[in-house]
């Protein structure tokens, strides 16, 4: 199960997916600059053709390893706001929206519906 509570860094570089546990740790420093010993959180790569993708974590007793394919599609991953960067942080809830297939870019967090204004009740009138 991927803990909950962790920050989540997307590595924008799109990478040899065959790449073991060690490698992608050694991604996660050279392109994200975190250490995954260190700095514990979820960190997501993508192939190339953006089909497949792989999240590596610490879990203080070794390492973890989600590894998904879309049956249908590609995945969606945000692009960073900064020329060259190679690595954006990410919300929780758009983790889970990357892993469910969908396009972050055209996702818009609703707001409550507004309550509409009842219309004043009529002022009784007196007979006449």
């Amino acid at each position: 199960m991927i803990p909950a509570v962790l920050a989540v860094f997307v590595c924008t570089v799109a990478i040899d997916l065959r790449a073991s546990f060690d490698r992608l740790a050694a991604l996660a420093r050279e392109h994200v600059r975190r250490d995954p010993l260190v700095d514990v959180a979820l960190y997501l790569f993508v192939n190339r053709a953006r089909t497949h993708v792989k999240i590596l974590w610490w879990d203080r007793t070794g390492w973890c390893l989600l590894y998904k394919r879309l049956e249908r599609g590609t995945f969606r991953i945000p692009q960073p706001l900064e020329p060259g960067a190679t690595q954006v942080a990410i919300a929780r809830r758009e983790l889970e929206l990357i892993l469910e297939g969908i396009d972050l870019p055209t996702t818009r967090a609703r707001g409550r519906p507004r309550r509409r204004r009842a219309d004043p009740a009529p002022t009784p009138t007196a007979p006449s």
